[in-house]
């Protein structure tokens, strides 16, 4: 009878043991995940008959719009004009204008001090070596 005892208590602990190998194992049972979370999914595809979105074409910070010497549009929505004194940037070869990092241009026009009007186009999103400034991509630029 002892002996009956000790091999049910044995079986009973091997059942056990290998019903929490199983769960750990991926044995089927999927692994709950915390209250408030998704399973990641692909992103949908955009729609080709919607409109396109609309972008504020307002930078966050940097130059108000209709200040003296500021952008004659908003950035982002077509060419815009700028004028007022080229300022130098802190890293060699970066010039600025109320803010805006000028890239491209006549470099002959664009140098610090000189008094502009230029024309082109801010590319918010643009990388650049340049530390400070919203790019600006110059597309024509004259002294003023």
């Amino acid at each position: 009878m002892r002996i009956f005892r000790l091999a049910v208590s044995a079986l009973a602990v091997c059942v056990a043991l290998s019903a929490c190998g199983s769960q750990d194992a991926g044995g089927g049972t999927p692994t709950p995940t915390p209250t408030g979370a998704q399973e990641a999914t692909s992103q949908p595809t955009p729609d080709p008959t919607a409109s396109p979105s609309t972008v504020d074409p307002t930078p966050p910070s940097g130059p108000k719009t209709g200040k003296p010497g500021g952008p004659s549009t908003p950035p982002g929505v077509g060419e815009t004009t700028l004028s007022g004194t080229v300022q130098g940037g802190v890293e060699p070869n970066c010039v600025l204008l109320d803010g805006y990092l000028l890239l491209g241009g006549p470099r002959d026009v664009l140098m610090a001090g000189v008094r502009v009007e230029v024309i082109g186009r801010a590319e918010p999103g643009m990388m650049t070596t340049c530390q400070q400034g919203i790019p600006f991509v110059v597309s024509s630029a004259t002294r003023s």
